[in-house]
Order: C-alpha cells, then sequence, then structure tokens
C-alpha cells in the first residue's frame, strides 16, 4: 500500500486522477487526531487489482477543512459527515449538519483527543 501526503489545494486533483487509474472504490475517509495536527486519510481501492493507495491531508488545528469530494464518489456524503460531527472538519462545497450530536448547543468533537469523555 503506497501513502501519499498532499495539501489540501491539491486534494480534488489527486482523487479524480487516481478514480481515472482504475481506483474507483472508496474505502473509507479517516480523522486522526495527532494533538499538533488533524489528518483527513481517504483510502481508495482498485478493485481489479486489488490495490489500495492512501491520501493523506495535514490540518493545522486552527484551520480545519477539506474540499468535499461528493462530486467525484458520492459515497464521501457519509464520511464527511463524520469529520464534520466528530471532528469539526468543515467541509467546504457542501452543507452538513449534525445528525448525532444535534442536540447539543456547545461544539463538541467527540474524536479529537482533546475531548474530556465524562465531564460536566
Amino acid at each position: 500500500m503506497v501513502r501519499l501526503i498532499i495539501d489540501r489545494k491539491d486534494l480534488i486533483d489527486t482523487i479524480s486522477s487516481f478514480k481515472k487509474k482504475g481506483f474507483s472504490y472508496l474505502v473509507k475517509i479517516l480523522g486522526i487526531d495527532y494533538i499538533d495536527y488533524i489528518s483527513v486519510l481517504y483510502i481508495l481501492r482498485n478493485l481489479d487489482s486489488d490495490e489500495e493507495i492512501e491520501i493523506e491531508v495535514h490540518l493545522n488545528q486552527n484551520d480545519l477543512w477539506v474540499p468535499t469530494i461528493i462530486n467525484i464518489f458520492k459515497g464521501a456524503d457519509w464520511y464527511e459527515r463524520e469529520l464534520y460531527e466528530m471532528f469539526g472538519i468543515e467541509i467546504k462545497g457542501r452543507k452538513v449538519r449534525k445528525l448525532l450530536l444535534e442536540k447539543f448547543s456547545e461544539n463538541i468533537y467527540p474524536l479529537r483527543k482533546s475531548f474530556k469523555w465524562g465531564t460536566k
């Protein structure tokens, strides 16, 4: 498996390029909190060759956003919702709303390492 670390400005072109090369299945989009920065990891698979590619974008804690890839992969919908709701990563190019945490008025992001479980 190959992992590329790219700048978010190159995300759309990179994802599109790999889709054209046969990586037509979006396996998953993951958010990863490394404390100093948050990473968004896109995993694509080529179903013919069974190869996978990981495309990673590092985000500064004070500038959390990525462009939507929903126009390339319709299956990105729920993954992008999870990034928004669980990590607070804005998805530029589409409107995403909270589903699981909509009852909370404050912004809480339970998959960040800074989130304090069980505190009031």
